[in-house]
Order: C-alpha cells, then sequence, then structure tokens
C-alpha cells in the first residue's frame, strides 16, 4: 500500500493495531510506509495542534525497516509489530531530550529508557516522538508546558485535556495510532474524554514506573492512548507486568486481556455483569449533554445484559481536596531535585550557590508547578503536617474502602462502576487558567481512583451538538482490567 494511500485511508478510518500488522504480515504495506504515512500527517496537522514536542524521524524509519526485514524473512511478528506510537514527554528514551514539559529539563537527555516505552520497542513499536504535556504533569488543559499548548484536533480552539494532552490528541488526530501517557489524577483518562479516544489507568503496580519523571510517586501510574478498547488492551498486555527496576510493580501474573475480550465478544460482552451507577457522580456541576450522553451508553449496557445498580461512594466529595493534599505534598518532594546542579537549566551568574538555587527555579519552573511546590510544602510543614497531610491520607484510606465495599458485596456488590469521565467537554482555551479550583475541579470524577489504587477507562459515548467529544468511565477492581474492558469495548460497539 502506497504511502499517499495510507495516509488517505488513516485519515477516515483510523489505523488500528490489527490493520498494521494484518497490512505488513499480508504484505500489503511495509512498516516503512506506515511510519512515513504516520510523519507525513505530523508535518500536515501537528502545526496547528502541536502535540509533538520532538519528532525523531531517522530513529522510527530506521526501527520500520527492521520490522519489514523480519517480514521479509518469515519471523513471527511481535504484538506492536510496525506500529507507529509516540510518548508522552515525562518518560524517557536513551540518548533523547526529557522535558517533561519544563524550562527546567531543558538540554537534559537521558541515559536510560522507561521500561513501559522499552517493553513497547521490543514488541516491534515504531516509536515516532515525545509529545507535549503540561509541565511535570501537572494540569488538565496542557496549557502548562513551557513549550505551548497543544490544540484540540475536533476543535483548535479547544484544550485537548491535560495533562496528556498531546499524548490524546496525537491519537485522534491519527498521527498515531496508540501513545504512552502518564494518570495521576486523571492525565489520562480526561484527555482521552476530551480527544475521543480510549485511555487507560492501569492498576496502581501492574506497569512499571522506571523511567517515568516524577510528579507524585503514590499516585503516577503510565497507561496507553488508542483508537479501541482492543488496542489499549493490547497495549497493556505488552507493558504491565513486574519490574525490578521499579519496587512498586506487581509480581502477580499479566492477564491476557485481548483474550478476554475475545471471549465476552458479541452481544454477550456484559451478559450478567453487575455494573453499579454511583449517585454522587451525576449532582450538580455535570453539564447536562455529557449526562445525557453517558446515560445513553448506561443503557446499552442494559441492553447487552448487565445489570445496573444505584450504588454510593459516600466520601467522593473530599476527594479533590485530599488529592491537591497529597499530590502536592509529593510533588514539592519529587522536585527538590531540580536545582541547576546535576542536570538542566542552571541560571547563569547567580553569585552564590543559594542565590543559583532560588534563581534556577524561580525561571524554570511554570507558575502552576511552583504553585504545587508551595502548597506541598506548607501542607508537610511543622505544626500543618497532622492537619493537612495526615488528613489527607485517612481521607485516602476511606475513598479506597468506598471501592472495596461496593466491589466485594458478595451478591449484593458490583462487577464495575460506571461515571461520566468529567463533568463537561473540552472548554476552550484560556477559559479556566486563571482560575486554578475552577481547572482542579475538571479532575472531579478521575481523582477517586487514583486515590484508590484501582484500574480506570475513558471511552467515547458520542459527543454535544457542538460535535465535542464525551467520554464514559469504567472503574473495576485492583487489577480487574479484564472486566473494565469488556464493559468498555460494549460502549463502544454501541457507538458504531
Amino acid at each position: 500500500m502506497p504511502a499517499e494511500s495510507l495516509k488517505a485511508f488513516q485519515a477516515v478510518n483510523m489505523l488500528s493495531i490489527d490493520h498494521v500488522r494484518g497490512a505488513i504480515a499480508g504484505g500489503t504495506a511495509s512498516a516503512r510506509d506506515i511510519a512515513g504515512a504516520c510523519l507525513d500527517q505530523v508535518a500536515l496537522r501537528d502545526g496547528a495542534i502541536h502535540a509533538f514536542l520532538a519528532v525523531h524521524r531517522e530513529r522510527a524509519l530506521g526501527q520500520a525497516e527492521r520490522i519489514d526485514a523480519m517480514a521479509r524473512a518469515g519471523e513471527p511478528l511481535p504484538a506492536l509489530a510496525g506500529v507507529p506510537v509516540a510518548i508522552k514527554d515525562v518518560l524517557t528514551i536513551a540518548g533523547q531530550q526529557a522535558t517533561a514539559g519544563s524550562k527546567v529539563l531543558e538540554g537534559y537527555h537521558a541515559p536510560y529508557t522507561a521500561t513501559a516505552v522499552r517493553r513497547m520497542e521490543e514488541a516491534g513499536a515504531v516509536v515516532l516522538g515525545k509529545l507535549n504535556c503540561d509541565e511535570f504533569a501537572m494540569g488538565s488543559s496542557n496549557e502548562n508546558s513551557a513549550y505551548g499548548p497543544t490544540r484540540n484536533p475536533h476543535a483548535l480552539d479547544r484544550v485537548p485535556g491535560g495533562s496528556s494532552g498531546g499524548s490524546a490528541a496525537a491519537v485522534a488526530a491519527g498521527m498515531a495510532v496508540a501513545t504512552l501517557g502518564s494518570d495521576t489524577g486523571g492525565s489520562v483518562r480526561q484527555p482521552a474524554s476530551f480527544c475521543g479516544v480510549v485511555g487507560v489507568l492501569p492498576t496502581y503496580g501492574g506497569v512499571s514506573r522506571y523511567g517515568l519523571i516524577a510528579f507524585a510517586s503514590s499516585l503516577d501510574r503510565v497507561g496507553p492512548l488508542t483508537n479501541t478498547v482492543r488496542d489499549a488492551a493490547t497495549v497493556l498486555e505488552v507493558i504491565a507486568g513486574h519490574d525490578p527496576l521499579d519496587a512498586t510493580s506487581s509480581t502477580g501474573p499479566v492477564p491476557a486481556y485481548g483474550e478476554s475480550l475475545r471471549a465476552a465478544s458479541g452481544e454477550s460482552g456484559v451478559n450478567g455483569l453487575r455494573i453499579g451507577v454511583p449517585k454522587e457522580y451525576f449532582g450538580e456541576g455535570l453539564d447536562a449533554e455529557v449526562r445525557e450522553r453517558v446515560e445513553g451508553a448506561i443503557e446499552t449496557l442494559r441492553a447487552a445484559g448487565a445489570e445496573i445498580k444505584a450504588v454510593s461512594l459516600p466520601h467522593t466529595r473530599y476527594a479533590v481536596p485530599a488529592y491537591y493534599v497529597l499530590a502536592t505534598a509529593e510533588a514539592s518532594s519529587n522536585l527538590a531535585r531540580f536545582d541547576g546542579v546535576r542536570y538542566g537549566y542552571r541560571a547563569k551568574d547567580a553569585g552564590t550557590l543559594g542565590a543559583m538555587y532560588r534563581e534556577t527555579r524561580d525561571a524554570g519552573f511554570g507558575a502552576e508547578v511552583k504553585r504545587r511546590i508551595m502548597l506541598g510544602t506548607y501542607a508537610l510543614s511543622a505544626g500543618y503536617y497532622d492537619a493537612y497531610y495526615r488528613k489527607a491520607q485517612q481521607v485516602r484510606r476511606l475513598l479506597a474502602e468506598d471501592f472495596l465495599h461496593v466491589f466485594r458485596q458478595g451478591s449484593e456488590g458490583v462487577d464495575a462502576i460506571v461515571t461520566p469521565t468529567a463533568p463537561t467537554a473540552a472548554f476552550k482555551l484560556g477559559e479556566k487558567v486563571d482560575d486554578p479550583l475552577a481547572m482542579y475541579l475538571a479532575d472531579i470524577y478521575t481523582v477517586t481512583a487514583s486515590l484508590a489504587g484501582i484500574c480506570g477507562l475513558s471511552v467515547p459515548c458520542g459527543s454535544t451538538r457542538e460535535g465535542l467529544p464525551v467520554g464514559l468511565q469504567v472503574l473495576a477492581g485492583h487489577f480487574a482490567e479484564g472486566t473494565m474492558f469488556r464493559v468498555g469495548e460494549v460502549v463502544e460497539r454501541g457507538q458504531g
């Protein structure tokens, strides 16, 4: 298949992992042609969208040529053979610049590759480059990047969501078949909702964090963004699993998520599943059109044989304040390492060491990062630790117990929970920049799963009358991604 034909096909249908592997295995397209088509799409569209911070053209074409050599030799093709992917710039690639969207890491080239990225490359993925994001993954709109905002491919005057806005926009614009993002309080799921793609929050510990530039270590997770639920399951199966380089990674086996979906294919995918709808997620602040699309998706699940049950997660209203105490406290600690001494940006002619520290951090960090560092330092300071940080940890435990209660009630419990991913569709660029609290509330439906450590998925469930995507969030218990994917795929089929 010539690159021009691939580009036209991609613009209409969006390539999937199965399309790519099938074309390469069948000899109807080369991995180099497919990578070239995506790179052409980047050249054509990214000037307006700004999803990419760096394009690794020659490196990507070299990877594609190795896959073509395997196909010509008749060797078995790995799971992601020839699949064009791109990586959020909080994940390191050896020898490539890693900025985390911040000036303070300007010029830093990583000496090692993140485990999740390495596993994708070992599975045959072709890495096109690094993607834009909110600085140190702190933001809900991708407007906090030191290198300029990313725009939503569905409406260039709208945000793509954050902090993995570049990752969601690249998939939505057909510039990559899959991307990796990071999710601390919703940073994969909310952009997926805003851009109309699928985004996964794995169970904490399910995917190695080695090579992920830290924001909040007890919350950060690496997850894929794709066009389909099945593609997301395939990527997660590749990147998940124990890593001795990450002490928090699970030692349990990685389920065959793709097999689970194939076994549950057809109309019976959720037949007999009990799906909870928490009343706390459908109250004040939820946009009427978003509610309508989410309720439509719930009816799709009911029609497919799921039992829909009302449930309560009573501590939900405390999630946003608890999250913004804990996440900022951990950020205050993690970002102390960026001092201008060891790597990245350094203020010149500061005079003294203390002045160099202050001037480096003042000029190197953006406003939102400085705000969160100060909030976190305050919460950890003497006299306030018990009132803020300890209390937030206690609330976190209550939130986790809310989920455990509804998932473990035996015949009275549920197998999964569905909610809106975000209270609104994508808002306009600049609309919330001067109101941090309003921006933080964009995460109101996603931070709960982050605090509880459970898995989550955002899957498209329709569009507003303006054509802006709406996402449904599917939540399941620890390491219950198989159930989560089954529910998501039924919702996805209902949109077809």
